[in-house]
C-alpha cells in the first residue's frame, strides 16, 4: 500500500540515526514513500520543530502519516502518542511537536497512546527507532489510529503567539531563522508600507534583488510570513539577532 511518511528530526545526517528510522518504516511497509521535511532542527528545539511541521504539511497529500521526533525527554514520562487530525495523521511524543499544526488545521483530533506496533526491544534513547518509526510505517499501511493504543487527552505545551496591535503598529518577533540567517517573525503578508527593527526604518521589498548592499530589509516569505534578511549575507549573524526580538510593520 503506497502511502507518504514524511519526517521531521532534529538528528541530523551524521550518525545513521534517520537512515535506521527508514528502514524500520520500509521493513513494516515496503511500498511507502518516505519525505525528509527536515533532519535540521536545532537539537531539542521542539518550537522549532513545531514550527516547520505548521509551515508544511498542507502540501501533502490527504492520509500522510507525519512523523516527528524532536524528543528532549526520550526514555521519561512523557506519552507517545498517534494523533488523528482531518486527512492526516501524526507520530511522535506528546511534547508540543504538534501543537502549532493541531491549531492551524482548526479541526477536531483524537489521540491515543501508543501501546503497541513497537519493536519487541525499546531502547530508552531512541524511541525514533523503536517506538514511532514503526508505528508509523504500520500506519502507512492502513492501520487505524484507534488500533495503537488507548484514547488520551492531548496535551497542548506551546502556543503560536500572534502579533498584536499597539497605536498604529503590528508588532510581532522573530520566531525562527532559515539556513541563509534570513530571520522569519511571526507577522502574516500584508500590505506594509512602514517597519522598525531595533528602532531603525526598514525598507519592505518585493523581491530579494531590490534590496541594496550592506542594508537591511523585509520581505514576504514563501511561509506567508514576513522576514528580515541581508542582501545575500547572513543577517542572523551579521546582526546578531536573537529569536523573540520585536519587529513592527504598519
Amino acid at each position: 500500500m503506497k502511502s507518504v511518511v514524511a519526517i521531521i528530526t532534529d538528528f541530523g545526517l551524521k550518525d545513521g540515526f534517520v537512515g535506521a528510522m527508514k528502514g524500520v518504516v520500509l521493513n513494516i511497509n515496503p511500498d511507502a514513500q518516505i519525505v525528509d521535511i527536515s533532519h535540521e532542527v536545532e537539537p531539542f528545539d521542539v518550537f522549532q520543530g513545531a514550527f516547520l511541521l505548521k509551515a508544511h504539511l498542507s502540501y501533502f497529500p490527504k492520509g500522510t502519516v507525519f512523523l516527528c521526533v524532536v524528543d528532549p525527554g526520550v526514555g521519561s514520562e512523557r506519552l507517545p502518542v498517534v494523533v488523528e487530525a482531518g486527512d492526516y495523521i501524526f507520530v511522535g511524543p506528546n511534547n508540543g511537536i504538534f501543537d502549532f499544526a493541531l491549531e492551524s488545521l482548526k479541526v477536531g483530533f483524537k489521540a491515543y497512546k501508543i501501546e503497541k506496533y513497537t519493536l519487541p526491544v525499546i531502547s530508552q534513547t531512541f524511541h525514533g527507532r523503536d517506538v514511532f518509526a514503526p508505528v508509523a510505517g504500520h500506519l502507512s499501511r492502513g492501520l487505524k489510529p484507534q488500533e495503537v493504543g488507548s484514547p488520551i487527552e492531548y496535551t497542548f505545551h506551546l502556543k503560536w503567539e500572534e502579533p498584536y496591535r499597539e497605536d498604529q503598529w503590528l508588532v510581532g518577533k522573530v520566531v525562527y531563522f532559515d539556513r541563509f540567517g534570513n530571520c522569519i517573525t511571526n507577522i502574516p503578508c500584508g500590505d506594509y508600507k512602514e517597519a522598525l527593527f531595533r528602532g531603525q526604518k526598514l525598507r519592505i521589498l518585493s523581491h530579494f534583488l531590490q534590496a541594496k548592499e550592506g542594508e537591511p530589509a523585509l520581505i514576504c516569505n514563501s511561509f506567508g510570513l514576513v522576514e528580515l534578511f541581508f542582501p545575500m549575507s547572513n543577517a542572523r549573524e551579521r546582526l546578531l539577532v536573537k529569536r523573540g526580538e520585536e519587529v513592527r510593520v504598519r
